[in-house]
């Protein structure tokens, strides 16, 4: 077995020091040549080496040297050579030191002492430390406070030994009075550390008569005492209320790390109100002086933790929250918005957005590189924050339509996205929206804004002037017509194809399947390109119209865009105009604008021709405005503004049952006890000690503190090791916990016999790591052993522990080994489901390079049903809407998600058909950015996948 290490340096092994070499260093009078010898045979003994030919070489030679630095690599060198034989008794040479080290502790030299004190603190020899017991104690009255402090430290870790106490009786009384004389802060602190590891009682006493004093303390000593308030408040919940005005005190400290300790020790030990807004006050001061970003981060992951657990106090801190905006850096501003849209309530709304919207602004005059993201950001919490309190869009979503020119295509489609939902949501906004999106609607760039700004014209331009303003909009931004002259299509018959590509501005095409948003693959064409994926825009002069440049570059997705919304315009231009020749005018514009895209489409100007889907668009709707039927005109002018409709409900409702589902909490049970705070006595209690008692009981009486796993849950995770006619039983009991796994070994001897040097050998298989060695036991006759390992595990895939138990029988020469079972550990204890946006989705799976095919076998028969059991065995979530998936079709197809504690994605696709026999056929594909995680879950979905039993 490996010995314990107290020391670590890096040593690079491709040029090893010889022994021989380096003891004629030592044994020379050159004393930058020995310090090189001395640190090399450090290197070497930590390396494994044993060197025992240079023990007696440094007793010689360098033990008697003055030199500093030759004297403190000694005390290393001591500190790593073995001092003891194999049967635990120290050597006899090690008599030789103990001289040097009473003579370093009486060195006028301070440095020296406190040296040589440090060394002593991890020294576990008792023989080697009882002759110099005296000299250690001389040195706690020393005038200098590094050997004090020093020499505090070695008494502590002499009296932890085993026989510590009779070696030092005296220690704690000696201690006690050092800590009230002592001016020095590190010294004080250590002797208080002292008393509160070796004899607490001592420790609380001091603490409780110098009470009013602590605030004058030291910031190393404070940081102690919240130590010991955190272990007697565990073990003494009574005596809570003294020990948190304590605490309360101490939250002004000028420390800003005794003040978050403060912070977090109040939270942990009390749920009073007031507490918890002391705390989070605590919490909002250093957000705002702290100017180091990680404890900015570390701040508001505690804010978050008292967000799930005291909304309401956390409520009135919304304002000093937002202040953290001010930080420069994108994941502070994430945190901060992410914690804020969970507070807010009606009566901060307005507070809120308003600083949301001068942070808008000012995304907008800044020269930030990441100021396009920021607004991104921004533009989906007011998004959020108008969803939930509808009377604030009127505010806000003005401003925002200035964005949807802007060159930051992901903000601009945001702003869009909620315009399209604010139109609907709140009809007294809907004229004044049409309005401005019509002056506005030249300044767009972006492809897929266009698109989703022309739906809203044509589903909400209802009157006569906006219908035509409508429409003369889309006309000025598609120019003059025709799209291309004869000359040119001329021209670029001729030339050739690669003028062509370098004359015209292409998106150019991708080999790579588009994935949409029902799961399928679309091959990607240049029009498919500028749909699915950040389009490419050109900024064409604002004469040349922006719809006519995004045409020019072959995106005939939008041409369709564009014909269907002039069809929804004329059919409306039908109802509400009288004058039937305007409406033929206006008709025969608009098929002229379609007959002009197709011939574009089909003309040699550009690289790419028109894709089917887009040409039958447009198809369609000429062959509509030339011939309108009322069933038709039903479908197009109220059929579609429903189905958005329906999707804004299903989103609404979804949203309400994850609000729902996460506001259950626990309650207790029918016959637990009731404290009545009432009847019991408020004697000299103080008003937060009042509180404190009232909350403990309402925890109490919610079942807040009984967080008990089910036992059938833990009984599925004892797993048997051996089998029952062994001579040795073992079972584990497994314990995952994110970064850990953790074996509860249980071994049973079952023989008449002693077993000795009993040895649980564990070895792994994936991304599992032993974190220590295996001991030695020895094991009486029908007695038993917990062996406990501990594994780190990095990465998200199945692994496999596997091992056996060796040991020594008396009557057995040789040693027996009992094979063990394997211990499988289980993917779905590392993920969990998780949410992201379809957009977000589709990019990650386009990204991701492991794709994980699994074929569907399985004796399960609805759709429904196979869908719902692959989400339960998965332990992942679905993105598909419910209401998608409703309705009998024999086809489904959903997307399910689930993230790992590792931060890794995992993604998956299913889509199965009903047979005509009955069966249900098809595939699940499982992608991810490791391929662990892809095997794994393929493993985890053909293992369970069959169902049924």
């Amino acid at each position: 077995m490996e010995k314990s290490c107290s020391l670590l340096i890096h040593f690079d092994k491709g040029t090893p020091a010889l022994a021989n070499e380096i003891k004629e260093a030592l044994e020379g009078n050159d004393v930058p040549a020995k310090i090189d010898a001395m640190k090399k045979a450090v290197m070497l003994l930590l390396n494994g080496e044993t060197l025992p030919q240079l023990f007696i070489t440094i007793i010689r030679y360098v033990l008697p040297s003055e030199d500093h630095t030759i004297q403190k690599l000694l005390l290393l060198y001591l500190e790593i050579i073995e001092k003891t034989d194999s049967k635990g008794r120290v050597l006899p040479e090690m008599i030789l030191i103990c001289q040097n080290l009473r003579n370093n502790l009486q060195h006028p030299n301070e440095y020296l002492r406190g040296a040589t004190l440090r060394f002593l603190c991890r020294l576990n020899e008792v023989d080697i430390i009882e002759p110099l017991i005296p000299s250690i104690m001389n040195n706690l009255e020393h005038r200098h406070p590094y050997v004090r402090r020093n020499a505090i430290l070695a008494v502590m870790s002499v009296y932890k030994l085993p026989q510590g106490e009779q070696l030092l009786v005296d220690a704690p009384e000696k201690i006690e009075n050092v800590l009230t004389a002592e001016q020095d802060p590190s010294a004080k602190r250590n002797a208080f550390l002292m008393l509160f590891q070796c004899v607490q009682e001592r420790a609380i006493n001091y603490l409780l008569t110098h009470v009013d004093r602590v605030s004058d303390w030291g910031e190393l000593l404070q940081m102690v005492v919240l130590d010991l308030i955190r272990k007697v408040c565990r073990t003494n919940k009574g005596e809570k209320g003294k020990y948190i005005k304590i605490i309360i005190s101490l939250l002004t400290a000028p420390s800003a790390a005794v003040t978050y300790e403060c912070a977090s020790t109040l939270v942990s030990l009390s749920s009073a109100p007031s507490a918890i807004r002391a705390a989070a006050n605590t919490y909002c001061q250093l957000l705002q002086s702290q100017s180091d970003n990680n404890v900015k981060l570390i701040v508001l992951d505690r804010l978050n933790e008292l967000k799930s657990s005291h909304k309401d106090v956390m409520v009135d801190m919304i304002m000093d929250v937002l202040r953290a905006l001010s930080s420069p850096n994108l994941d502070i501003r994430r945190k901060t918005l992410d914690i804020v849209l969970e507070l807010i309530t009606p009566r901060n709304i307005n507070e809120v957005v308003l600083t949301l919207k001068k942070e808008v602004v000012k995304t907008q005059s800044g020269e930030l590189e990441k100021n396009g993201e920021y607004c991104q950001m921004l533009i989906q919490a007011i998004h959020s924050c108008a969803i939930k309190f509808p009377e604030v869009a009127s505010t806000v979503v003005h401003l925002l339509m200035d964005f949807l020119g802007d060159s930051n295509v992901a903000s601009a489609v945001d702003v869009v996205v909620f315009v399209r939902e604010i139109i609907e949501t709140n009809p007294k906004l809907r004229v004044s929206i049409v309005t401005r999106l019509l002056d506005t609607f030249y300044q767009i760039r972006a492809a897929r804004v266009c698109s989703c700004a022309l739906w809203i014209i044509g589903e909400y331009c209802l009157s006569l002037s906006e219908v035509e303003s409508g429409i003369t909009t889309i006309k000025q931004c598609l120019g003059d017509l025709p799209f291309y002259s004869v000359s040119e299509e001329s021209e670029a018959t001729d030339s050739s194809k690669k003028t062509q590509q370098a004359n015209s501005i292409t998106t150019v095409s991708s080999r790579r399947p588009a994935v949409l948003a029902d799961g399928t693959y679309a091959t990607q064409s240049a029009a498919s390109e500028t749909a699915f994926s950040s389009p490419t825009v050109v900024q064409g002069s604002l004469t040349a119209g922006n719809l006519r440049s995004l045409l020019l570059t072959g995106d005939f997705f939008l041409g369709a865009v564009v014909a269907c919304t002039l069809t929804k315009l004329i059919l409306r231009l039908e109802e509400v105009q009288p004058s039937k020749i305007e409406v033929n005018k206006a008709t025969t514009n608009a098929l002229l604008i379609m007959v002009s895209m197709l011939q574009l489409g089909e003309s040699y100007v550009l690289a790419h021709p028109i894709d089917n889907d887009s040409h039958d668009r447009i198809v369609l709707c000429i062959r509509l405005l030339c011939n309108t039927g009322d069933e038709v005109r039903k479908i197009w002018l109220s059929s579609c503004r429903e189905s958005f409709v329906n999707m804004l409900s299903d989103k609404q409702l979804r949203e309400t049952e994850e609000i729902k589902a996460k506001a259950q909490i626990s309650h207790s049970q029918p016959d637990d006890l009731i404290d009545f705070y009432h009847l019991k006595s408020r004697r000299g209690m103080s008003h937060l000690e009042l509180e404190d008692e009232v909350q403990d009981d309402l925890k109490r009486a919610t079942g807040e503190f009984v967080k008990d796993e089910n036992d059938a849950n833990k009984l599925s995770r004892v797993l048997q090791l051996t089998g029952f006619s062994d001579p040795v039983y073992a079972e584990a009991y497994v314990t995952v916990h994110h970064y850990d796994i953790v074996l509860d070994v249980t071994v049973i001897n079952r023989t008449k016999e002693t077993l000795q040097n009993l040895c649980l050998e564990l070895a792994t298989m994936g991304d599992l790591k032993l974190v220590e060695r295996p001991q030695n036991y020895t094991l009486a006759p029908e007695s038993s052993k917990q062996i406990k390992a501990n594994i780190k595990v990095s990465s998200t895939e199945t692994g496999v522990i596997f091992g056996n138990i060796v040991y020594e029988a008396s009557n057995v020469l040789e040693r027996t080994v009992v094979v063990l079972n394997d211990i499988h550990i289980d993917i779905m204890d590392y993920i969990s489901p998780a949410v992201c946006s379809d957009a977000a989705f589709r990019t990650m799976w386009a990204e991701f390079e492991w794709e994980n095919k699994v074929a569907v076998n399985t004796v399960i028969q609805d759709e429904k049903e196979f869908l719902d059991h692959i989400i339960k065995s998965t332990n992942m979530k679905c993105l598909t809407a419910p209401s998608a998936l409703e309705d009998e079709c024999g086809f489904l197809a959903a997307n399910l998600y689930a993230k790992s504690v590792f931060g890794e994605d995992a993604l998956v696709n299913l889509s199965i058909e009903k047979q005509s026999d009955g069966k249900l056929s098809g595939y699940i594909r499982i992608r991810s950015k490791t391929q662990g995680i892809a095997l794994s879950l393929g493993d985890k979905i053909t293992l369970k996948q069959k169902g049924g039993s």
